[in-house]
């Protein structure tokens, strides 16, 4: 039973067709499915998408792009739409100091802001960080010291998110009590760092996601990318650490229900690795 840690179900995107996505990812094996928000709108659509699908959860907040117009009234807002049981945890939130949408001082405050929500409400958070390792991990870093009290020993405080930093960042993550999530990207023949990181790793550390409609794994390059192909990813996972398809899909599992506090709900069969498209 596949769980996708992370996608974008309530994209516009999958407008034309979204029922049939979540019925194509059951039949691939993807029993769970998270649905991430990244401002305000997109985070309130995730939960009425969660609320009305059984297999789907959501998580609430606001992508760094998008921290200069955070206000404390959205701040509230996500609090509000966090009391539903289907939101699972803050984000995406961090930093991305790449394109630079907002400012870097708002995104350090909107990440602040939301960190604290977070803490507050004890739920996990989905981290985005790009072109900005040392100082993500440095809040991360003071954030941890007093989050890991509060928590159960086996349960990650967070995940990080379409992880692009090397195997000694991923593993300096990994003792801040941070899971790492590998995309659909690894499959592709020049993400030798990310596949070195992913070999390097715990298996117990690592979680998979599509992050569809985005980053679609090799086979399906230059088209949408839906969590039907998470099996493709978990198939490559597997034969890049030498382990079963099968270990790959239950420990990676279970490590996105300690993460987030859900289980796999449904019971699709899932595909031999020689049935992955």
């Amino acid at each position: 039973m596949l769980v996708d840690s992370h996608c974008h179900l309530q994209d516009p995107k999958f407008d034309p067709d979204r029922d049939a996505v979540i019925q194509r990812a059951q039949g691939a094996g993807v029993s769970t499915l998270v649905v991430i928000g990244y401002d305000t709108k997109s985070s309130r659509r995730g939960v009425d998408l969660a609320e009305s699908a059984e297999n789907v959860y959501a998580t609430v907040g606001v992508h760094p792009h998008e921290a200069e117009s955070l206000t404390i009234q959205d701040i509230d807002v996500l609090a509000s739409l966090a009391e539903s049981p289907k939101v699972v945890a803050i984000g995406e939130i961090g930093l991305d100091f790449y394109r630079n949408l907002s400012p870097p001082d708002a995104q350090r405050r909107a990440f602040h802001q939301q960190l604290s929500l977070a803490r507050e409400l004890n739920l996990a958070v989905v981290i985005h960080a790009r072109e900005a390792d040392e100082e993500t991990f440095e809040i991360l870093a003071s954030y941890s010291d007093g989050r890991r009290s509060e928590l159960p020993v086996d349960r990650p405080i967070g995940v990080m998110h379409c992880f692009a930093g090397d195997l000694a960042l991923a593993l300096r993550y990994i003792d801040l009590g941070f899971v790492i999530s590998i995309p659909g990207t690894v499959t592709y023949p020049d993400a030798q760092r990310l596949q070195a990181v992913c070999r390097g790793l715990p298996l117990g550390s690592i979680v998979i996601e599509t992050d569809a409609p985005y980053l679609p794994p090799l086979s399906h390059r230059g088209r949408r990318n839906e969590p039907a192909y998470l099996a493709e990813a978990a198939g490559f996972v597997a034969a890049l650490r030498g382990e079963s398809f099968a270990e790959v899909v239950e420990r990676t599992a279970a490590t996105a229900t300690r993460l987030f506090g859900v289980a796999a709900v449904a019971e699709p069969s899932v595909p031999a690795a020689g049935e992955r498209s």
